[in-house]
């Protein structure tokens, strides 16, 4: 199954952080961009994960 959420990148003197406005509470961080997208797309798969464990 596909989905489609947005997510919110901001730089700081940390590296990167991330989340996505539809999923509350899933969020992330990296040290690159490149990184942060990583972890953000893993941390919706696994937010999803969840909610369809919870459902069933």
């Amino acid at each position: 199954m596909s989905y489609k959420a947005s997510i919110v990148i901001e730089k700081d003197e940390h590296g990167y952080y991330a989340y996505c406005p539809e999923l509350e509470g899933c969020q992330t961080q990296g040290d690159s961009l490149e990184g942060v997208i990583t972890n953000m797309e893993e941390a919706i798969e696994l937010y999803l994960e969840t909610l369809d464990f919870i459902v069933n």
